[in-house]
């Protein structure tokens, strides 16, 4: 499966479309477009990288990007053993930028459009009412028509335009420096750490994978994601952790270990690095929310 800038047809003088997916899994490859992409996760789960970010993504995600930001929604190894049960659906509406600046000479609207897409380039999730008012108007878009559907894409974004209840996904300032052969390169490394990240993983073993060194794999994947291979490993593995923490059936020394760490120090340790708190204190938030 080749990863490269994808085309997505949709021609400069059209001002959005939109995609219905439905199938086994998500298989998009690690690719980057022209077009801005709000993406809507109807059924499925598994991990998410957007730009130098990856984040556990499940039934209701919403995420919106701004034009050349790499991405790939992929599933778990868990959802492949649930033969009977896996189905991936999503709703994917692609638009113009120009679009939205080009509506109307209103100065304040064009500044918060302008700011919404700076924001943008880092991806954005959104949750809370936010959430659920957008969620509700994709599900009703994608069966209207005409002028009708262009009104309901544009409630859309005024929703997103005041709303408070987001998060930025990638790094501040982060710029993706990908050319087509890099896109593929690491649509391999990520797609191989996603489906053995609970396996141990040496660094021979990644760099085999992208055809290079050891050496020359560590400065390809500083270059391109911003850190090293380790802490993005880390991070994949402690956002699994997360993830599984919410279940209270596991034991924290079930989760180290089906989380990838070979012992309890390591996964405490770069646990408490990342999120700040310890596997015990998140349970607790958790538990809480829940």
């Amino acid at each position: 499966m080749k990863a490269h800038l994808i085309e997505i047809g949709l021609h400069k003088e059209h001002s959005f479309s939109i995609k219905k997916i439905d199938q086994h899994h998500f298989e998009s490859p690690f690719h980057f477009h022209d077009l801005c992409e709000m993406n809507y996760v109807v059924e499925s789960f598994g991990k998410t990288i957007v730009g130098d970010n990856i984040s556990n993504f499940s039934s209701g995600d919403l995420v919106l990007m701004s034009s050349n930001l790499p991405h790939i929604w992929y599933n778990d190894p868990s959802y492949f053993k649930e033969e009977n049960l896996a189905s991936a659906k999503a709703i994917v509406t692609y638009f113009n930028p120009d679009f939205l600046i080009g509506l109307t000479n209103d100065s304040q609207y064009n500044l918060q459009i302008k700011s919404l897409l700076e924001k943008a380039k880092r991806g954005i999730r959104f949750f809370g009412e936010t959430r659920r008012n957008a969620i509700n108007k994709l599900n009703d878009i994608v069966d209207k028509k005409g002028l009708e559907k262009v009104i309901h894409f544009l409630d859309i974004v005024n929703l997103f335009l005041d709303s408070k209840e987001y998060e930025c996904l990638a790094s501040i300032g982060y710029r993706h420096s990908f050319n087509e052969k890099d896109t593929e390169r690491m649509n391999n490394v990520y797609q191989y750490l996603i489906k053995n990240f609970t396996d141990p993983i040496s660094l021979s073993q990644i760099a085999s994978v992208a055809n290079l060194t050891p050496p020359a794999f560590c400065n390809f994947f500083k270059k391109r994601t911003q850190k090293s291979f380790s802490e993005f490993l880390n991070e994949l593995r402690v956002g699994h952790a997360c993830k599984l923490l919410q279940n209270q059936e596991l034991t924290i020394a079930d989760v180290c270990f089906q989380s990838g760490y070979q012992n309890m120090t390591n996964f405490n340790n770069f646990f408490k690095k990342i999120t700040k708190k310890t596997p015990t204190q998140y349970r607790k938030e958790c538990s809480v929310l829940l």
